[in-house]
C-alpha cells in the first residue's frame, strides 16, 4: 500500500498530507495547518492527530482566494 502511495503523483491522489499540501502550493507549513485547522474549512480532514487534505477542494479553494 505505502508503495503504490509513493507511485502515485500528488496531483492524482484524493487525499494529501499537509507536508505534501505545501509542497504542491507553495504555501508554508504551519500556515497550511492554520487554515486548515480554521473553523469552517471545508478541505481539511482530521484523522486523529494528522490532518490530511482532499487535494480536490483545497484546489477549488485556492482557485477562489486572493490572498493567503
Amino acid at each position: 500500500m505505502e508503495e503504490r502511495k509513493l507511485d502515485l503523483p500528488i496531483w492524482e491522489r484524493k487525499v494529501i498530507t499537509c507536508e505534501e499540501a505545501a509542497a504542491y502550493s507553495g504555501i508554508g507549513i504551519k500556515r497550511l495547518r492554520k487554515m486548515a485547522l480554521a473553523k469552517g474549512c471545508n478541505f481539511s480532514i482530521s484523522n486523529g492527530t494528522q490532518i490530511l487534505i482532499n487535494r480536490e477542494k483545497f484546489d477549488k479553494y485556492m482557485d477562489k482566494i486572493e490572498k493567503v
